[in-house]
């Protein structure tokens, strides 16, 4: 047979004016402000670490994340002779990301290797890797989170000590034959909601610390964790237990997952509705004290809801950059007409913005231990940026995506999937009315909070006049002597956490503080991005954001 002549080109095959492939990419290389933001906050001992990951995040991470994300987990809760296993399935990718994150230590750094500055580099590398997976982000956070909790119970020292190790092992198998094991949590149920001591799950003792559960969870994350933190009625009231997925003594233990959850994003995760049938479980802390016992826990979920959010926006914006310096539309590229220069620097202080917060609260974190300022401060800035960072990323992604124009709104883009992303974290571990009402809380309460926070704008004091004006009511907000109304919270709480980023710009230098304060502090912005006053230098302030 004859081999069948080449077809002529035609002019419609052409490819042009269209960006190169945004991968490879060195995310921590082109990240000048968390670079300085984790030196800052005293995590530079482990920068050639978050290098290698953030290398691999930009490249590889993003390869095999595709794939994750298409092919949704599955639940299989019979095998095929009819006897229940419960298992959920996942594309090879996920157990490929999963094993990788845990190496690099995303999931266990802060407790693998407790060392000052161990919580803020973890908090860099869980920034990282939600830029290019964030779901696999939900169990390693819970991992992460879970240490602090276990450590309530001594006899459940060998679950922490593997929680924090470096190593995953993704068989459906007892805890005591892997050396690294996952964590879940199941808090919410139908009734309750955010209203956890509403619960109704049933926990009966049956000899020493171990109970047996009967009862629901509405929301069950990361249902082929190894063990899960959950919440019950017991005799003394709501307490908290370690419900492994294997009887300790033998066998599978008597948890049902009853569906997986048909979520807007959040595609390579799977979460469930869960039912114990006197399922096994080990109580942690004591009868009574569960909210109590889990807190740390949520304090730390809360954090990296604040880091996954920071890196939705640092994504976004990266994809935007790259795309706008690359297309070109009325004669020039995108990036160099003055409207689009005034969206990709708003954009570029915002994100700025969020991850100086984020790391300063990581940093808060790491250092609570040694310091009780740093410790009231963490409390009462955690729910802080938790409500406000979460709250700006669905529309700064929106904006991401008008920026690509149609592209934006092709799964290819990628930033379909980080617009579905984005809601979750705002959502997850309690919406913006817990955050708001924990402020309120925190300031009645815990004056202590109040006070380590007005010393943390003060610090500021003298360096910018848009600031210093927000000071005096803040000051008066802070030390009790004006009342908050509860109505009233989300508008202080957005002035709270303005304040104290514009505030932590200035003290670290960035380049762009004064920007910042005077669009978001001295009233020169508008309610939609791309709304900069013309004064301030919109190109800088992009190139800081992405080398070209």
């Amino acid at each position: 047979m004859d081999t069948p002549a080449e077809l002529p080109p035609f002019a419609t095959h052409a490819v042009a004016n269209q960006p190169p492939p945004f991968a490879p990419r060195d995310l921590w290389a082109d990240d000048a402000a968390l670079r300085e933001a984790v030196a800052r906050e005293g995590g530079e001992a482990f920068a050639a670490r978050l290098q290698r990951y953030g290398a691999f995040a930009g490249d590889e991470l993003l390869a095999l994340s595709l794939d994750a994300h298409r092919d949704k987990p599955r639940l299989r809760s019979h095998d095929a002779f009819g006897h229940r296993i419960d298992k959920v399935e996942f594309h090879p990718n996920y157990h490929a990301i999963m094993g990788a994150a845990i190496a690099h230590g995303v999931a266990g750094l802060s407790w693998h290797e407790p060392v000052p500055g161990a919580h803020v580099a973890r908090a860099a590398l869980s920034y990282l890797h939600h830029q290019s997976e964030p779901g696999t982000s939900c169990p390693l956070t819970m991992t992460h989170a879970s240490a602090p909790v276990l450590r309530h119970a001594p006899a459940l020292g060998e679950w922490m000590r593997k929680a924090a190790a470096p190593h995953y092992d993704g068989r459906d198998v007892a805890a005591a034959d892997k050396p690294g094991l996952t964590l879940g949590m199941g808090m919410t149920e139908k009734q309750g909601g955010s209203d956890v001591r509403a619960n109704q799950t049933v926990a009966t003792p049956i000899g020493g610390d171990e109970y047996e559960l009967v009862g629901h969870k509405w929301f069950f994350s990361a249902p082929m964790s190894d063990g899960f933190l959950v919440l019950g009625q017991a005799p003394g009231g709501l307490t908290c237990f370690l419900l492994p997925r294997w009887h300790p003594h033998g066998g599978k233990n008597a948890l049902r997952l009853m569906r997986l959850k048909d979520k807007l994003g959040d595609w390579s995760n799977a979460s469930s509705e869960v039912e114990f049938h006197n399922a096994w479980a080990q109580r942690v802390g004591e009868e009574g004290r569960g909210v109590a016992t889990i807190i740390e826990m949520v304090m730390l979920t809360r954090l990296d809801c604040m880091l996954g959010s920071a890196g939705e926006m640092r994504m976004a914006l990266s994809q935007a950059l790259h795309h706008t310096r690359h297309r070109r539309a009325f004669g020039k590229p995108l990036a160099e007409h003055a409207l689009m220069r005034n969206v990709l620097a708003d954009l570029a202080l915002e994100s700025e913005a969020a991850t100086a917060l984020a790391i300063r609260v990581a940093g808060a974190i790491d250092r609570a231990p040694r310091d009780p300022g740093e410790a009231a401060l963490a409390r009462i800035a955690t729910a802080i940026g938790k409500y406000w960072i979460c709250k700006r990323a669905p529309a700064f992604v929106n904006e991401a995506q008008e920026c690509l124009g149609g592209a934006g709104y092709v799964e290819e883009s990628l930033l379909p999937r980080i617009y579905r992303q984005a809601p979750l974290n705002s959502i997850w571990e309690g919406s913006g009315n817990i955050q708001c009402l924990d402020v309120l809380r925190a300031l009645a309460r815990e004056p202590e909070a109040g006070q380590a926070l007005l010393a943390e704008l003060e610090a500021a004091h003298g360096r910018d006049d848009w600031l210093d004006a927000q000071l005096d009511p803040l000051a008066a907000a802070l030390s009790g002597r004006t009342p908050l109304p509860e109505a009233q919270m989300r508008s202080w709480v957005e002035r709270l956490a303005l304040a104290l980023q514009g505030a932590l710009l200035l003290r670290a230098g960035s380049p762009v503080a004064a920007a910042f304060c005077r669009s978001r502090l001295g009233g020169g912005h508008g309610l939609g991005f791309g709304t900069l006053p013309d004064e301030l230098d919109f190109v800088a302030i992009a190139q800081r954001a992405l080398p070209a």
